[in-house]
């Protein structure tokens, strides 16, 4: 018997739905209370970030020009640590670096995803993909955004997040791994990793992003590597 493919796509959402009814009846009824982040060193990023690695130098005086989703006071409540960076290498490319940190990453304090935060701003969304970043250590399953501003600003964005040690890449993998973190009886942190420049030329930027990324991945020691990209 050969399968449509419109019968494969709804085979497909119904296991999904099926797959993220299970995870959240799972979580709702193990209901954890202990953090990871309290069984682990304590994580400090700023420190951990290179100022100068590969072909890339820190900016001191720029701020990383990020959109903010919320007000300084919800963020402060949302994120254990949020760092904004410029950085530009030879070429006079520019790259800003926003991470975003959370010791609570349950349903009620998620890290909150460009593709929600950007249009919020008055941005409108131009695209929005799957992809993936090949760097020293593994690869990373990323999002890949075209953002535009007004008539003339265009920003393509990459971003990935994490649960614990994991990048996660879609709400259903997400929820798995809260459930897995909360079988253990631990409540997982996370962290949203976004790069971003100003260019109208997307696939330029995403490769400037790539060289970005993978350079900052090798430069930084592997605990570092593992709490912000899932990497060994």
């Amino acid at each position: 018997m050969t399968t449509t493919p419109t019968l494969r796509k709804l085979s497909t959402a119904i296991a999904l739905a099926a797959a993220m009814a299970v995870t959240a009846g799972a979580a709702a009824t193990l209901k954890p209370t202990k953090y990871l982040a309290d069984t682990r060193p304590e994580l400090k990023i700023e420190p951990s970030l290179p100022n100068e690695f590969g072909d890339w130098k820190l900016i001191p005086t720029v701020s990383g020009g990020v959109v903010n989703p919320q007000q300084n006071e919800l963020l402060n409540i949302l994120y254990s640590e949020i760092i904004n960076r410029t950085y530009v290498n030879s070429k006079g490319q520019r790259v800003m670096l926003s991470i975003a940190y959370g010791k609570n990453q349950n349903d009620s304090f998620q890290v909150h995803k460009p593709e929600i935060c950007y249009p919020a701003q008055g941005f409108q969304l131009l695209s929005n993909r799957a992809g993936e970043l090949k760097v020293a250590g593994g690869v990373i399953p990323v999002r890949r955004l075209e953002t535009k501003l007004g008539s003339n600003r265009y920003e393509p964005v990459t971003y990935w997040t994490t649960l614990g040690d994991k990048a996660v890449r879609s709400g259903v993998e997400k929820k798995l791994a809260e459930v897995s973190f909360a079988m253990k009886g631990f409540i997982a942190d996370g962290l949203l990793y976004r790069v971003s420049s100003i260019d109208s030329a997307s696939d330029q930027a995403f490769l400037v992003h790539q060289n970005f990324v993978d350079q900052m991945m090798e430069a930084v020691d592997p605990p570092s590597r593992a709490r912000l990209a899932g990497l060994p």
